[in-house]
């Protein structure tokens, strides 16, 4: 099943929320709803919150359409990190004179694109490790970068999802991803449903793992690649690609073309999503610290270009530590 569709008028899209403990979905009839969904995490993943931008967009074009570039900047707002958001509304946008079925038509085809543009990029990156590995990938990833991130087809997950179809992957190391363990709540879901081993770890753990070398690469996702090559990807990221560089091996993200920001000069000019430090002081409804403890709940990361071997997108293979630029 896809992680978002367009069904009878509505959105329909998988509550990430609910996952591994139920496979529940929404069902989405306002620009309200698309944005109070994209901020509690229920729609999340770079690709797939474009896809809910576009048809959230499809959503105001019928209801509201004198008010449909308020309902795309309050679309866009949602989450300030992830380029492919305001990619995805401004695709809609574009053909708006065409009136509301034009913009449907138009996020449809997001939908479609994304599919095709994800298995193409998954295609490269496992021609590429394949290339240069001996035997069948060990892999380490964080977050959740698969199927549940995009519409259907994953881009880290896919890598490992092509390889595994070739009889190349052997293990996939999946750190848990705090605060809201996306690697253990959806990474290790999807990995379990399509039957590839793996082993989950404590994100702390993961630098260990590489040091290990339990490993041969670390491919992650991104949501957003600044015009110098900067990665920015979900909290965590960045000590494994340092770890990555000391032990020697491959730190490779794999994205979409749509999460290439060339507007962007670098990673320090992102803006950088601060979350509720309640995510942090309570797990599950269980208080885990003191009362008024200060938080700082940074949802992403900065990794410089110099560490990322490679960024394999649908249609290129870039060398960001050799100074080739998107």
């Amino acid at each position: 099943m896809r992680t978002i569709d367009w069904q009878d008028g509505r959105i329909v899209a998988i509550d990430q929320t609910r996952l591994p403990g139920e496979l529940v979905t929404l069902t989405i009839d306002t620009v309200d709803d698309v944005i109070a969904a994209i901020r509690r995490l229920a729609i999340r993943g770079a690709p797939a919150i474009g896809a809910a931008g576009a048809l959230g967009v499809a959503l105001a074009a019928a209801q509201d359409p004198d008010r449909i570039t308020e309902r795309a900047a309050a679309l866009r707002a949602a989450r300030p990190t992830a380029v492919n958001l305001s990619w995805g509304v401004d695709q809609a946008l574009a053909v708006v004179d065409g009136g509301p079925d034009a913009v449907l038509r138009r996020a449809l085809d997001l939908l479609d694109a994304d599919v095709a543009a994800n298995r193409a990029l998954s295609e490269r990156g496992a021609d590429w490790l394949a290339e240069r590995l001996s035997g069948p990938a060990r892999l380490h990833t964080h977050c959740n970068a698969g199927a549940l991130a995009c519409v259907e087809w994953g881009t880290a997950l896919g890598v490992a999802g092509v390889l595994h179809e070739r009889g190349l992957l052997a293990h996939v190391y999946v750190d848990e991803t705090r605060p809201l363990l996306q690697g253990s709540r959806l990474t290790a879901w999807e990995l379990a449903r399509a039957g590839i081993a793996h082993t989950l770890v404590v994100d702390a753990a993961g630098p260990s793992v590489l040091a290990n070398r339990l490993v041969d690469a670390v491919v992650v996702g991104a949501d957003r690649v600044a015009a110098n090559g900067d990665v920015v990807n979900k909290i965590g990221t960045y000590p494994l690609a340092l770890a990555a560089a000391r032990a020697g091996i491959p730190f490779v993200v794999a994205a979409p073309e749509s999460t290439l920001d060339l507007k962007t000069p670098t990673g320090a000019d992102v803006p950088i999503e601060v979350r509720d430090g309640g995510e942090l002081t309570t797990v599950g409804g269980t208080v885990v610290a003191p009362l008024g403890t200060a938080t700082l709940n940074y949802a992403f990361d900065v990794t410089p270009a110099d560490l990322v071997d490679a960024v394999v997108t649908e249609t290129r293979l870039i060398r960001p530590n050799r100074g080739e630029r998107p």
